[in-house]
């Protein structure tokens, strides 16, 4: 296996740069997402490197070998696309062993390929159907395979699994993962689904309009966002950004919202004072909103009263639309014991040490 660098690639269309100054590396044996919203340039970027694309600037390794003038077939790599592209006159054993035998290796090593892909894939009493006769699951699988017995330097998924349906998904995702401990692969994985990203990945690569915005393993990326789009994108219902000034009250940082006021963590400080008197965009996730019970009071630093406009009620938890002055909020808590009415009023408590502050201006992340 291999390790991937990409050196300041741009990609231009005409006047239309869509894939603007990319640089990372992909560590040997490494599972990396290329994530972000459609027409961002992840799938630009990933063609690139499989050589379907010509960079208009830069440099491609793979290993370290430049790549950039290499033909797709000299590459050393296995793609496997959203669509699964087999071919329906050939049975399942045909379709995974074809690009091999084109390759024109010998029948009997072959055989002995498509054999052990099928034992990895769960393929082995299904090589003789044709592709119609299976599920959309188990052509994944095939094409799964088709890559698999190649045995590359490197595997380039395109969204895989944008075909299936949900719960397909959610199992195909964990065989994607097996197959990478088993084969120990180097994987470049896109997808625009931020749950594939942050449940498959070692590292995440997130894009937006062509441009890297940040890169670290999936809890980091969560944890520490380093501006708003990314914060935005990560987690699942998005994070509430709600404009808001910085103000200081004696020794004490305040977010004030004008329909409430939230007290800074004192670590927070020294990265909030610049902003004091200032505009910022207070970010807090919806998991990181919970019920208090009614005991607490709303000028106590952390709480909020609100009014329930939505209740999902999803069956573990709750989605919880709550409105807070002019301010729309997202929460996802715990079932409550008493179910929470639409209309009722409520008291909610913020994890303040888990709260983020964006600049307006940049979106970059104070903290």
């Amino acid at each position: 296996m291999s390790g991937v660098r990409l050196t300041n690639v741009v990609k231009q269309f005409g006047e239309s740069r869509v894939v603007d100054n990319l640089s990372f590396d992909v560590k040997d044996r490494e599972f990396a997402v290329l994530v972000g919203s459609s027409g961002c340039g992840k799938t630009t970027a990933l063609r690139m490197i499989a050589g379907l694309e010509t960079a208009t600037s830069g440099d491609i390794y793979i290993g370290d070998v430049r790549v950039n003038d290499m033909a797709p077939k000299d590459r050393d790599i296995a793609m496997v696309f959203q669509s699964y592209a087999l071919y329906p006159h050939m049975n399942i054993r045909e379709n995974m062993g074809f690009g091999l035998k084109i390759r024109e290796m010998p029948t009997r090593e072959i055989d002995a390929r498509v054999q052990e892909a099928a034992d990895i894939l769960g393929l082995t009493d299904m090589l003789g159907r044709k592709p119609k006769e299976l599920s959309g699951g188990q052509r994944q699988r095939v094409a799964l395979g088709r890559a698999i017995v190649r045995k590359p330097k490197l595997f380039l998924f395109d969204e895989p699994l944008s075909n299936l349906d949900a719960k397909l998904r959610v199992a195909m995702r964990a065989e994607i993962s097996k197959l990478h401990r088993r084969l120990e692969a180097t994987i470049i994985y896109v997808t625009h689904d931020q749950v594939e990203a942050m449940t498959m990945a070692d590292r995440m690569f997130i894009m937006s309009k062509g441009v890297l915005q940040q890169t670290g393993a999936p809890m980091d990326v969560y944890s520490r966002p380093v501006n708003r789009f990314v914060a935005g994108f990560v987690g699942s219902p998005a994070m509430n950004f709600i404009d808001a000034r910085a103000v200081a009250v004696g020794d004490e940082i305040f977010i004030d919202a004008e329909a409430f006021r939230v007290r800074v963590p004192a670590a927070f400080h020294a990265r909030l004072l610049p902003y004091v008197g200032r505009a910022v965009v207070f970010g807090v996730r919806p998991e990181d909103i919970f019920a208090t019970g009614g005991s607490a009071q709303a000028d106590d630093g952390h709480t909020l009263t609100v009014q329930a406009e939505v209740v999902e009620t999803l069956g573990s938890e709750i989605f919880a639309y709550l409105r807070c002055g002019a301010h729309s909020i997202v929460a996802r808590m715990e079932m409550p014991e008493v179910p929470l009415r639409v209309g009722e009023t409520l008291q909610v408590g913020l994890k303040m040490n888990k709260t983020h502050v964006f600049d307006p201006q940049t979106s970059d992340a104070v903290v």
